[in-house]
């Protein structure tokens, strides 16, 4: 049998693996990662772990509807939500 991945080693590759098309993140929820967190780690909350793994800048964190967005820290959009309203009203200098 081989060795279990860790907790980051396991988060990363599914970032790299569920990710779609020109996204360079996973939603939580919608690719299934939760639930084979879960299953990996015998019942492991991915919250929890994934939380911890952004407070030490090895995972970014992005909230959005239904969930959470993961990126490796190499990957995450650069986009400012303010300047992009901003622009999409016409307002930006």
């Amino acid at each position: 049998m081989t060795e279990k991945l860790s907790y980051e080693e396991f988060v990363k590759q599914a970032i790299l693996k569920l990710r779609t098309g020109d996204y360079k993140g996973i939603h939580t929820v919608y690719s299934g990662f939760n639930e084979a967190f879960r299953k990996y780690f015998d019942g492991a909350n991915p919250i929890e772990i994934t939380t911890q793994l952004a407070q030490e800048k090895k995972i970014v964190i992005r909230p959005v509807k239904g969930g959470v967005m993961l990126y490796l820290p190499e990957d995450v959009p650069q986009t400012n939500k303010a300047e992009q309203v901003l622009k999409k009203m016409g307002l930006n200098n």
